[in-house]
């Protein structure tokens, strides 16, 4: 059961905290085993199993960067996308040494694939080392800002790596390199150290969040700085040498296991900064709504009311995402409820939600024009502070906005006229003048004082005005 934080430790969390110490130093005290006796360091030179082996660690490693990485874009998180990072550049590299397998490209090895693998774990320790800092704010909006940058940067180098390696171009250009060697022992110092650093950061992070997700990738941090040292110091298809890979594939599989045991919605939530933080931010919120649904509903097939609503929707939500950047919260039934700003990296918000409202309208009433039947969307829009967290648990989560903005907006929807779209006071007073005109005081259910509301005006409003 999680403790409420400032507690004492539990009873049975020091000696679990033991055994997974002593279960993560295994790997390094049989690596010093090997060394020290070398008798025991046997040889076995087998290249498809190598190539194999090498070959599914970066594909797992390739799978999680890219899980990670379309969740840090989602969300907006800058240390989902930075452990993302640091999956990726374990792949790219990775992959190189895979094909550095003797008869995959070349009949024998050089230098640059010889050290790709302690390159990438370089990179990687760095952007994990960076993930376990403090990325609340502009730290973190400036990270999740250069995120194609990063991530390009990252793919550059490797294929960069490839080509210097297979022209043999300085300073790639030597022969394989051996056990203990400078350039690997140089690679595996920083690889450990930032490895190491990343690990005490994420003691915080985990005693904050109590993630499982969190201890599972610090334990992979671990598995990865043992294998920078086995790298350096291993021998050529012997043990020591086979040791590293089987540490990464490990490091790789315990994420992907523990990642994979959490509920697929947010999957990935144990490791947002904004579930500690529980960020607030201004944003702007739309609501709309079918006006009839119900009865539509009632004296129509359900196959009917799904194609309905599938029409409708496959131009609504092009129309609040493609150009002016809202994000589905959610959709429940025939309501759709998007979020501006979610991200804190749109000033103009407010008018990005009204342009967006309009754009729902005319497109869904295009599609209503051509079933006279069918019912139309009423649209609240509604600009205000809201808390941005995850709700729920296993087998129910999302990340999502709390706040009365929400609550006024959806009653906003509930006033405003079939085809039209109502406004806060918030958004209005962002907007120009001759947007809106007022819709009066209403009296909005749940609310004690009457709230003001006005009408977007679509005659007066270019539609192609800029978001």
């Amino acid at each position: 059961m999680p403790m409420a934080a400032g507690s004492r430790v539990a009873p049975l969390a020091v000696p679990a905290a033991v055994a997974a110490a002593v279960a993560l130093a295994l790997p390094l005290a049989g690596l010093g085993l090997l060394l020290a006796v070398p008798g025991f360091d046997v040889a076995w030179e087998h290249d498809p199993a190598h190539f194999w082996l090498v070959l599914a660690a970066a594909a797992l490693s390739a799978v999680l960067a890219h899980s990670l990485g379309n969740a840090a874009c989602r969300r907006g998180d800058p240390r989902v996308f930075l452990v993302s990072l640091g999956f990726l550049s374990a792949s790219a590299f990775l992959g190189l040494h895979a094909l550095a397998t003797p008869g995959v490209l070349l009949s024998s090895g050089n230098a640059g694939f010889a050290t790709a693998t302690p390159v990438g774990l370089v990179i990687a320790a760095v952007a994990a080392a960076a993930s376990g800092g403090d990325l609340t704010g502009r730290r973190g909006a400036r990270v999740i800002a250069r995120a194609g940058v990063l991530r390009g940067a990252v793919l550059a180098a490797s294929v960069a790596w490839a080509a210097l390696s297979l022209t043999r171009t300085w300073p790639l250009d030597g022969g394989p390199v051996g056990q203990g060697e400078g350039p690997l022992v140089v690679l595996a110092i920083p690889a450990v150290l930032l490895f190491a650093w990343a690990v005490a950061r994420y003691v915080r992070v985990a005693t904050r969040l109590r993630s499982g997700l969190v201890l599972a990738l610090m334990s992979a941090f671990v598995l990865l700085a043992e294998a920078s040292v086995a790298v350096a110091v291993g021998r050529s298809w012997h043990a020591t040498w086979w040791e590293w890979h089987l540490l990464m594939l490990a490091a790789f599989a315990l994420v992907a296991r523990s990642a994979h045991r959490e509920w697929h919605e947010e999957r990935f939530a144990g490791l947002y900064v904004a579930e500690g933080s529980r960020e607030s931010r201004e944003v702007t919120v739309l609501f709309a709504d079918l006006a009839g649904f119900t009865a539509f509903s009632e004296q129509h097939d359900p196959r009917e009311v799904s194609e309905m609503l599938n029409a409708y929707f496959a131009v609504a939500i092009p129309s609040v995402m493609d150009r002016y950047g809202g994000e589905v919260d959610r959709i429940i039934g025939d309501e759709l409820f998007v979020v501006f700003n979610r991200r804190g990296d749109r000033p103009e918000h407010a008018r990005d939600g009204a342009l967006a409202a309009l754009a729902l309208q005319r497109e869904t009433g295009r599609v209503a024009d051509g079933h006279p039947g069918w019912p139309r969307f009423r649209v609240g829009v509604n600009t205000g502070e809201v808390l941005l967290t995850v709700l729920g648990t296993r087998g129910g989560r999302t990340h999502t906005a709390v706040g009365d903005a929400i609550n006024v907006a959806a009653r906003l929807q509930a006033q405003a006229p079939v085809g039209g779209v109502a406004v806060g006071g918030g958004t209005a007073a962002r907007l120009p003048a001759d947007w809106t005109r007022p819709l009066g005081e209403l009296s909005l259910k749940g609310r004690r004082e009457r709230f003001p509301a006005y009408l977007l005006r679509p005659e007066v409003i270019d539609p192609e005005a800029a978001p």
